[in-house]
């Protein structure tokens, strides 16, 4: 068991799940079958958003009440939150460049390795929060006597507690792994309807490896969202992939990211305070755990959490396990593609290696220059 989903708020729970996988599937449609939807998507929702969160952060530091009380502020105002929302959306405007071929950018070949640029990245950004949380939870098990190997609780800005400790710098290395699992850089292709950008070397096995590692940051580190973002968001893209967008993952990705992160920052409420909350096993008593109307944990927690009276208030078991499971992930991965670069002597960075398998032949199908010889 990953999640507290049970009793009378186990139906909303479920229902919700199913909200948030629908409309990201939906979205992602909007947002890739045309360049007005697209546009819309990425640049005037995103400009119309970064006025309202200038403003809000403007009249929250002049004391304004009504802006000190707003959820954005409130909630999602970390540094996280927003580097997250402006990287993901600058990589679907690069996308749309590349697959539209606007500009001298759009038909440059050294352009095309923009998008192993911008997931590597966003993969960063997630990095850094997971060794961030490691430090800052086995400083306060280091200093409550509890040893070098035991995990912490800390109160982040947003008003959640989070258990920091050895499984945050275990899945941060798997995520630095996953970044050099990327293959096949300048392998970007246009579809012949022009509606995606497709990577065809980024098969399975690097979403797997990916889905996995994300999964596990999430929830770690974004505990009252991961029922969403570290499931339902990760299983969007993955799933129209599978079915009817194959070598189209990462602008899936991208995009449902983008969206997602965007309805997040203006409505924090749906994950944080709401029939829909779901948290983790991490949290032991459920009740001790539950936000207030703000959306925040209770802080005043911190003697009772930091004490090395015995009592433990966690249950770290799946935070340990799932890291583990995704490093080998990723291991495995790297060391296929080393593997396979060397049968076929090639630089997996710099040429395409999965040209054999059937995921890599049903995308390049789809793509516009599908009839060039693949390196």
């Amino acid at each position: 068991m990953l999640f507290h989903i049970y009793g009378d708020l186990s139906v909303w729970q479920l229902i919700g799940w199913c909200l948030a996988f629908t409309g990201l599937v939906v979205a992602n449609e909007i947002a890739r079958r045309s360049k007005a939807g697209g546009i819309f998507c990425f640049v005037v929702l995103p400009s119309a958003l970064t006025i309202y969160f200038v403003v809000i952060n403007i009249a929250a530091k002049t004391g304004a009440e009504w802006a000190l009380n707003n959820p954005t502020i409130v909630q999602m105002n970390g540094w996280f939150h927003y580097a997250k929302l402006y990287a993901a959306t600058i990589g679907c405007v690069g996308f749309m460049i590349l697959k539209y071929h606007w500009g001298s950018l759009g038909k440059s070949h050294w352009f095309k390795c923009y998008p192993f640029i911008i997931v590597g990245i966003n993969i960063l950004i997630a990095v850094a929060s997971d060794f961030e949380s490691a430090i800052k939870g086995m400083r306060v098990a280091q200093e409550a006597g509890l040893g070098i190997g035991a995990g912490g609780w800390w109160y982040s800005s947003e008003g959640v507690w989070l258990y920091g400790g050895w499984w945050n710098i275990l899945n941060g290395v798997a995520g630095l792994i996953n970044i050099m699992c990327m293959t096949g850089w300048w392998g970007i292709y246009s579809s012949k309807n022009k509606q995606d950008m497709l990577w065809p070397d980024m098969t399975w096995q690097f979403i797997l490896a990916y889905d996995v590692w994300n999964f596990e940051y999430t929830y770690l580190n974004l505990p009252l969202h991961t029922w969403y973002c570290g499931v339902a968001l990760l299983l969007a893209p993955t799933f129209a992939n599978a079915f009817w967008n194959k070598g189209g993952w990462i602008q899936n990705r991208a995009n449902t990211l983008a969206l997602w992160c965007m309805f997040a920052q203006v409505i924090p409420g749906f994950q944080n305070h709401s029939r829909f909350t779901t948290l983790p096993v991490i949290y032991k008593d459920v009740e001790m755990f539950a936000t207030d109307a703000t959306g925040r944990m209770n802080a005043d927690l911190a003697p009772i959490l930091q004490s090395a009276d015995g009592i433990n208030y966690a249950n770290p078991t799946a935070q340990g396990v799932v890291a583990i499971a995704a490093i080998a992930v990723n291991i495995l991965v790297i060391t296929n593609i080393i593997k396979r670069a060397k049968e076929q002597k090639k630089n997996p960075y710099t040429n395409e290696i999965f040209t054999d398998t059937r995921d890599f032949k049903l995308a390049l199908e789809r793509a516009a220059e599908a009839n060039k010889e693949v390196a």
